[in-house]
């Protein structure tokens, strides 16, 4: 922190069933209220046995990008959680460790708060299950903030569970307050105080901002299987899509609950699935019928770590070649990928536009950080994305109507079952434009040429609405070139290569297929080196730009389960421009 700017990392870690993750969303919460930007990332264990459970929050009276690199204040509960993490607190750091279950060594560049957590929850209130609240108290009283703001959310959080357990929880806000009085010496105010608290702000994380952005968006039907990290998607809109209209139904697994969304699709419903990677597999088939049948759909994939069952609870960016390639032969389809989670609840209405107009599944690539993050941001600009509606055909004759007739731009006009005289076959199967089986070469090269100029078409239209530049390209020692939830920590690593003589400037596509290529080349054209950073093994990104342009781009390519960080970056930045 220098001078009297606030900007800090607070890292929590504990043993999973102690109530970390409930810590981290009530500390957010309280910074967020108090008027600080907050910016979160979280990972928990796969395994039903359980195991340490992080949580990282940054907070900030400015704009935030990443979740920093260096922590400032670490949490350690349990023994693992600091054993693992203690190498990340910087010099200088201070170390608050619950002092019963947590053998420390000696940090002589560190301030060491020790705070007996356990027994002041057990003894002093009763109840064991007051941990994560009574180091709330410590965190809030050693960083500045007032208990009221503690209060105010533990008030929230535990209200549904009777006063008497509101008491208590404030109880235990307390004693850690208060506890940590004795080492006021150690403490300092990191909370340097804003002017003044801006009203016009959600605390909101990237799955929240996309199922509300989709209700907003005019989604009518939903379905899906639960599977981590997307589950949380779900569970937002159950209770609230019912209230406009909608339906949310829970499917037996991947292939049924997309199997539902073309039905309803079909009867002319807008309607969207959401996903991880081995769901996203599992609906491979059923994506190629949605090209082929040219049904509107909606997928959402957020991306996990490994393959196979991989790592559930860990971020990446692995599944951009399934979301381009992966069907057997060829079918159209759009790629879309946000980059904050701000970005999350404007893209995906932008995601039911093309579905609809288009006639096209629209897959939509999240990943687990981004979907877990949490975040301040503006309130949502309602009017922002202006609702596009399906294509229908005018009332015909039964038997006449060309369901797939061949346009100049690709779609043809839907009709919707019931309407007079329109009724026709959706069918996977070649067909020609009145939807009859027919597998000559000619219509099989007239109807796939159909189809994928939809694209083209899209491409040619709002190509340019799906691209962000930052940073003047003109003459830069380096052009990163990304996708997706990398895009804040990215712009940090850009300032910070700035100041030490280094220019850069990004360009993100949220358009990745019909990928913009004629402003992907212009772009990498007026700067020096093209550099493509990604959460992926080998490079995916970096391969499809050199499958589909002239740019050969130097890969960074970096999978470890987390998300990069703003000086792993900056430190590639420095080494691209000096090779």
């Amino acid at each position: 922190m220098e001078g009297s700017r606030t900007d800090f990392v607070v890292r929590l870690a504990g043993e999973s069933g102690e109530g970390v993750l409930s810590l981290g969303e009530m500390l957010t919460t309280a910074l967020a209220r108090l008027g600080y930007e907050v910016y979160t990332f979280r990972t928990y264990p796969a395994e039903i046995k359980g195991g340490t459970v992080l949580y990282q929050v940054r907070v900030a009276d400015h704009l935030l990008l990443s979740y920093g690199s260096q922590v400032d204040i670490f949490v350690a509960l349990n023994e693992e959680g600091y054993r693992d993490n203690i190498s990340a607190l910087r010099p200088g750091g201070t170390l608050i460790y619950d002092s019963d279950n947590v053998p420390v060594h000696d940090l002589p560049n560190n301030c060491v708060v020790p705070v007996p957590i356990g027994t002041i929850a057990k003894k002093e209130i009763g109840s064991v299950l007051t941990k994560n609240v009574v180091a709330l108290g410590a965190i809030l009283r050693y960083i500045g903030a007032p208990v009221q703001a503690g209060e105010q959310i533990a008030e929230q959080t535990f209200k549904r569970k009777g006063e008497e357990v509101v008491q208590k929880n404030f109880q235990a806000l307390h004693a850690g307050y208060n506890y940590i009085e004795q080492y006021a010496d150690c403490s300092r105010p990191l909370l340097q105080g804003v002017a003044e608290v801006n009203p016009n702000r959600l605390i909101i994380n990237g799955n929240e901002a996309l199922a509300l952005g989709a209700v907003h968006g005019g989604l009518e039907f939903y379905a899906g299987y639960p599977i981590t990290p997307a589950t949380d998607i779900m569970e937002v809109l159950a209770p609230i899509l019912p209230r406009f209209g909608g339906v949310v139904m829970q499917a037996e697994d991947e292939i049924a609950a997309l199997g539902m969304v073309l039905g309803a699709s079909f009867a002319g419903k807008r309607a969207m699935t959401a996903t991880s990677g081995p769901g996203l597999s599992l609906m491979v088939e059923q994506i190629n019928l949605a090209g082929q049948a040219e049904i509107p759909a909606v997928i959402v994939d957020v991306q996990r770590g490994g393959a196979s069952t991989g790592l559930p609870t860990k971020t990446s960016q692995g599944d951009l070649n399934i979301a381009v390639y992966g069907v057997h032969n060829e079918s159209p389809r759009v790629v879309l990928a946000p980059t904050s989670v701000e970005d999350c609840f404007y893209l995906v209405q932008h995601a039911l536009n093309i579905a609809e107009r288009y006639q096209v599944p629209v897959i939509v690539l999240s990943d687990q950080s981004l979907g877990h993050r949490r975040c301040t941001i503006p309130k949502p600009d309602l009017m922002r994305v202006p609702r596009w509606e399906r294509i229908v055909p005018e009332p015909g004759t039964n038997g006449e109507y060309a369901r797939y007739a061949i346009t100049e731009t690709g779609i043809s006009p839907m009709a919707i079952p019931g309407m007079p005289g329109l009724a026709y076959t959706a069918t996977g199967i070649e067909h020609n434009e009145y939807s009859d089986p027919t597998y000559t070469p000619e219509n099989l090269q007239a109807m796939k040429s159909k189809r994928f100029r939809k694209l083209q078409t899209l491409g040619e239209e709002y190509a340019e609405q799906f691209v962000r530049i930052w940073g003047d390209p003109e003459g830069a020692d380096v052009g990163i070139i990304g996708w997706g939830s990398t895009e804040g920590v990215i712009r940090e690593a850009m300032q910070l290569a700035q100041a030490e003589g280094v220019k850069a400037a990004a360009l993100y596509p949220k358009m990745l297929m019909p990928l913009p290529v004629h402003i992907i080349e212009e772009f990498a054209s007026k700067v020096k080196r093209v550099l493509v950073p990604e959460k992926n093994f080998t490079g995916e990104f970096a391969a499809y730009l050199r499958a589909q342009t002239n740019v050969r781009p130097i890969s960074y390519a970096k999978d470890t389960g987390l998300p990069f960080d703003p000086e792993e970056i900056k430190e590639e930045i420095i080494h691209v421009a000096r090779m």
